[in-house]
């Protein structure tokens, strides 16, 4: 049994029906990525996944079990971590209280205090900045402290909605070194990527959205080697 199981959802906003009966899955201890281009459905994708928008038809289930009668922020209790878009750091709050914050579901403190450090530890940049309000942090550190704050949770799953975005290429690299490191350590991945060499490169299977539909899926390298793919995410002619 997979770790996720997505059956054929129906997301709409209002009357847009943005997501066609989308299935996937993802077993326990992979990186999956989910790749289209800009309107495809992806973040919608995940925002329903995560609980934030509730499918018409269809079904999410973590490691069988039906989410939807969940509401979203009680996914965490159930081992779900959402890096959103845009990273969605409390501006107003320091690095450090931010990452606590990823912590709210823990009353124990000394575990609280040893995932700070690990977290620290990861992102030594983080821990230089640990008093400075995160409004005023860089485009990466931004998400460095949206990837640490998500993981003081411990999830079963995480799920990244595009880590790369607006970042330096240099940046980039690290990101996705962090994303490898994470799954190494046994935590599962669904990735969002408009970066398609990027996520193929780390990614052990993946899916290709369009328009709301699930178009190809395959193992991460044959995708990558598929020609439809390469002429459409990779840019190679």
């Amino acid at each position: 049994m997979a770790m996720l199981e997505v059956n054929n959802i129906h997301t709409y906003y209002d009357k847009i029906h943005a997501l066609k009966g989308v299935s996937l899955h993802v077993d326990q201890g992979e990186i999956v990525t989910l790749i289209g281009g800009n309107g495809a459905g992806k973040t919608t994708t995940l925002r329903t996944i995560s609980g934030l928008l509730k499918p018409r038809e269809g079904s999410v289930k973590l490691n069988g079990e039906d989410l939807s009668k969940y509401p979203a922020h009680e996914l965490v209790y159930k081992g779900v971590s959402m890096v959103p878009e845009g990273r969605g750091v409390f501006a107003k709050l320091t690095v450090e209280e931010n990452i606590e914050m990823g912590a709210y579901i823990d009353n124990d403190k000394a575990r609280i205090e040893h995932n700070k450090e690990g977290a620290f530890t990861r992102f030594p940049r983080l821990k230089e900045r640990r008093k400075q309000v995160a409004g005023t942090l860089s485009g990466g550190e931004q998400q460095m402290l949206a990837i640490a704050r998500a993981l003081m949770a411990q999830p079963k799953l995480l799920l990244l909605d595009e880590p790369s975005m607006g970042l330096a290429p240099i940046l980039v690299d690290g990101i996705f070194d962090t994303i490898k490191e994470i799954n190494k350590e046994g935590t599962t991945v669904l990735l969002v990527e408009q970066n398609a060499s990027m996520a193929l490169a780390i990614a052990h299977r993946g899916y290709v959205l369009q328009t709301g539909e699930i178009v190809l899926s395959d193992k991460a390298d044959k995708l990558a080697k598929n020609e439809t793919v390469q002429k459409a995410y990779l840019g190679i002619d």
